[in-house]
Parts: structure tokens; sequence; C-alpha cells
């Protein structure tokens, strides 16, 4: 595992806390309009400062008392092996511990949640399954595009299943990409993923150095844009809101 870095205080990555973030380096999918390069590429993880777990544990101590929770996300955190190992190191200071994740490992997804190390999910969705988006000169699903080996549209379909069935608190999310999604794509998510006690958020893209450089030219949504998105798929949920 590499932690490659620590952001000490958000009020907006935790919903109700105020938390941190850690950083966890690598990750198995490859979203071209991503802004974490660092976090995902090899060559650049290679130029990472990286933080100890016993610097995280140390400022953990720290600040009990003033956290109130712990963001995990990277990259992709559940590419990690001994991601149960640090989290449960997380949990003897007692901090409620929050998971960012593509979904492409549910069954290490369940078993977090099964051994109550995990309190709260924030799962991406990318995109409606049969999206297609066409990127170097080929057309085809998204997900197929971005997705690396060994990664299978059926992983991400289980954990979508699998936080819906209620076994712990969860959201949906989406950054929202012009040139990528339309106003109907978002029908197609809401159909796929909504129901009643589901919440899901639309995060605006944010033009600076993305992995595929030619999306740093894209001019994200206007905030407009994306109101009336949430207005017509709000339906679907239980909470639906663009941040």
């Amino acid at each position: 595992m590499i932690i490659a870095g620590l952001q000490k205080t958000t009020l907006i990555d935790y919903p109700g806390k105020i938390a941190c973030v850690v950083f966890l380096a690598g990750c198995n999918f490859r979203c071209p309009w991503c802004y974490s390069a660092e976090l995902v590429l090899p060559e650049k993880i290679l130029k990472q400062h990286r933080i100890s777990e016993a610097e995280i544990f140390d400022f953990l101590r720290k600040r009990k008392g003033l956290l109130e929770g712990v963001v995990i996300c990277g990259g992709e955190p559940t590419i990690n092996k001994d991601l149960p190992q640090f989290i449960e190191k997380i949990k003897k200071f007692n901090y409620p511990v929050k998971l960012d994740t593509n979904g492409s490992n549910p069954k290490m997804l369940k078993d977090l949640v099964s051994a109550k190390l995990i309190d709260y999910v924030a799962m991406d969705i990318k995109a409606p399954w049969a999206l297609k988006f066409e990127a170097r000169n080929s057309k085809s699903e998204i997900y197929e595009q971005i997705m690396q080996e060994g990664v299978k549209m059926a992983d991400i379909e289980e954990s979508v299943e699998f936080l819906k069935s209620g076994k712990i608190d969860f959201e949906f999310r989406t950054t929202v990409v012009p040139g990528v999604h339309k106003k109907e794509d978002f029908l197609e998510i809401a159909k796929w993923i909504g129901g009643p006690e589901v919440k899901y958020n639309l995060q605006n893209f944010r033009a600076e150095k993305t992995i595929d450089p030619e999306f740093e030219k894209i001019k994200p949504y206007p905030d407009a844009w994306l109101k009336e998105v949430v207005s017509e798929i709000s339906p679907h949920f239980k909470e639906c809101r663009n941040r």
C-alpha cells in the first residue's frame, strides 16, 4: 500500500463530519478526465512523496476530539490487499471510516462491511452501462474503455446491488463531463441505480491536470445545467443533488 497524501481537514468529503482524507496511490481504472493522475499513473506515482502508516496514526492520535471521521480514497483503495488491516488500525482510534471506491472489488467491499470496518461508502458511477464514447478513434462503452485488465462490469453491478441492499450507509456519485455525458444519460443511470433509499450526487468536472490533456480544454457544464438534471432525475432517489 502506498499512502501518497493526507488532507488534514475537510468539511465536505464525509457527510456531517469534520474529517481528514487519506489518499492511496494506484488505480485499476483509467478515466481520461480524472484530475488525480499522480495517484493513478505508475510513472507519476513513483515521483510521489510517501507517507508512512506511523505518520498517519500519529496524526490521528493527536487529532482525537477534533476530527470526527477518516475518508480513505485514491486512486482505488480496494486494489490493496492490506486495506482491511490498515483500516483495523484506524478503527482502534474509534474513528468512523468512509470509503471512496469505483466498485470494482465487491468481495472486499462486502468483507469490510461485514467486519464493521467501514461506516459509509461513496461509489463512483462513471456512466450508464452501455453509454458509448469515442476516444482515440474507437467507439465503445465507457466502462469497457476505462477498466483495466481483470475488472469486469459484473463487479460494478454486484457492488451497486450490494450497496442498495441496505447493509451500510452510502451514496452514489458521478463526475459530470461535457462531451462524455448528456442529460439523457442521467435518466439511464437513475433507472439503473435509483431506489427509495438511494442518495445520488452529481459533481462537476474539473479541467485541470487530467490524465488525457485534451480534457483540460473542456469547459465544465454551468451549475444551472446540473440543477436541471437533478430536478429531472430526483424522483428516482431518496436524495439527489449537485455539488
